[in-house]
């Protein structure tokens, strides 16, 4: 062989030599990636949502493991002998020859309900949530592993409540007073009438624990059995009795409104440059139905949102007074709204029409606190007056308003004039009672014997009521 072959010989080896080293290195790394390569320990976060483990307490489960992601994450209560799986998930890590190429992975935020519903062989005393997270692992290195674990006092025993009241009577569309007691550990009392809700408040001069709440059976409602005493303590143990001795359904009267062009004319485009919430629909009839419908929640929930800012004091100490005029329609009617001779829509009207003279004075119906003062929706120009613990009256159609927010007034003292403002037919007074935003029959409150005997007989000196 040539010196010349010999030398090209060594030159065509030289590159296969170095391209088998190179793939030899490769695949010993890609070896130690395989073998090696294993997760990290995942980071571990447990939050509960309350300060212990009642009946259904949510605790906030927080796993990541960024390098390869999670394999496995379990949840589990522990109570003495017991040990309870909660929740048992697997996953598949990112492979170690992906680390450099893939985007960083593995996170899980898990809500898990702990308590008494979940476990029913929970106890009284003491429990541990234990949670278990696994990062990626290899043939070779176990999969690094992360625990927390969160011990609770569990507390599955309501607040006391005791009723003090007698002789609880209460009608469909009215309202009442209870007077009872709850136990230390109760943190949020009163009654719970369907989807209603009305807070109790602290007796004043009672003693420790002694509580009362005003509340109402709504107009719609004609199952007392519905209506609870309830007292929760903070984990959401419920403590929940009847009370109502005697219970009156009350039918209301049906009505028939006729929806005229020239009506909507007068008071469709006022309301709706009052309203800029609501959107043109494009119809004369359609933007009044979105006004006696849409407009009219959101005028509720306005008032609900007042209630929440009431006073909790009783500012008020005699009867109420009704406006001298006479009556045009009655507390719930149930109205029937037609156009054209066809059915359009169907509200409930939720007070008292009172009618006398054009721009006749209003007075106030009690002593109490103006709050509100200005145009509210379907009820124009409109005076609302807190009288303490959630009990309120409002007038609305007011041609004029004489007072302002914040102002205190005496039973008695003019507030405003009626007048057509809002959804109004005529020059009228819509008057309301409201107990926490829920409109009820304003008769009971104009009834020195009504008030006597279910109201101020219940609260005694704690109201100080002068009867008439």
């Amino acid at each position: 062989m040539h010196l010349s072959d010999r030398r090209r010989r060594r030159h065509s080896i030289a590159p296969i030599s170095l391209a088998l080293a190179l793939l030899v290195i490769a695949a010993l790394a890609a070896g130690g990636l395989v073998t090696f390569r294993s997760g990290r320990p995942p980071s571990l976060e447990v939050e509960p949502s309350l300060p212990a483990i009642g009946k259904h307490t949510v605790f906030k489960v927080f796993a990541s493991e960024p390098r390869r992601g999670l394999t496995g994450l379990r949840v589990e209560l522990v109570q003495g002998a017991l040990t309870k799986t909660l929740v048992e998930r697997t996953y598949l890590p990112l492979p170690p020859w992906m680390l450099f190429t893939a985007p960083p992975s593995g996170s899980e935020v898990l809500d898990v309900a702990v308590g008494r519903d979940v476990v029913p062989q929970l106890k009284s005393g003491e429990a541990t949530l234990r949670v278990t997270a696994l990062g990626a692992g290899t043939w070779l290195l176990r999969a690094p592993a992360s625990e927390q674990v969160k011990t609770m006092p569990v507390r599955l025993t309501p607040p006391s409540l005791e009723l003090k009241s007698q002789f609880v009577y209460v009608a469909q569309g009215g309202s009442e007073a209870v007077v009872y007691r709850v136990g230390g550990t109760s943190v949020k009392d009163g009654v719970r009438a369907g989807e209603y809700w009305f807070p109790g408040y602290a007796l004043p001069g009672g003693g420790e624990g002694d509580r009362f709440a005003f509340f109402a059976v709504p107009y719609d409602l004609a199952d007392a059995s519905e209506v609870r005493l309830v007292a929760t303590d903070d984990v959401g143990n419920e403590a929940a009795m009847p009370f109502i001795a005697q219970f009156t359904p009350r039918p209301f009267a049906n009505d028939t409104i006729e929806v005229t062009d020239r009506f909507m004319e007068a008071v469709v485009p006022r309301i709706m440059a009052s309203a800029p919430e609501l959107e043109d629909k494009g119809s004369l009839l359609e933007n009044y139905l979105q006004i006696n419908g849409a407009l009219r929640r959101k005028n509720s929930e306005v008032l609900t949102a007042l209630a929440e800012k009431s006073k909790p004091a009783f500012l008020w100490h005699s009867v109420f007074q009704r406006m001298a005029a006479k009556r045009v329609s009655a507390f719930a009617d149930r109205r029937t709204y037609v156009y054209g001779g066809k059915e359009v829509d169907r509200q409930d009207h939720l007070g008292f029409d009172l009618a006398s003279t054009q721009q006749a004075n209003i007075p106030a119906a009690n002593s109490g606190v103006v709050a509100l003062a200005g145009y509210l929706g379907i009820y124009g120009n409109t005076v609302v007056i807190d009288h303490g613990y959630g009990l309120m009256t409002l007038y609305g159609h007011m041609s004029s308003i004489a007072v302002k927010e914040g102002e205190e007034v005496a039973r008695g003292q003019v507030i405003g004039q009626t007048g057509a403002t809002g959804l109004a037919l005529g020059d009228h007074l819509h008057f309301s009672v409201l107990l926490h935003g829920l409109p009820v029959t304003p008769l009971e409150w104009w009834d020195d014997h009504w008030i006597a005997d279910r109201i101020a007989l219940k609260l005694g000196a704690a109201l100080g009521y002068e009867a008439l």
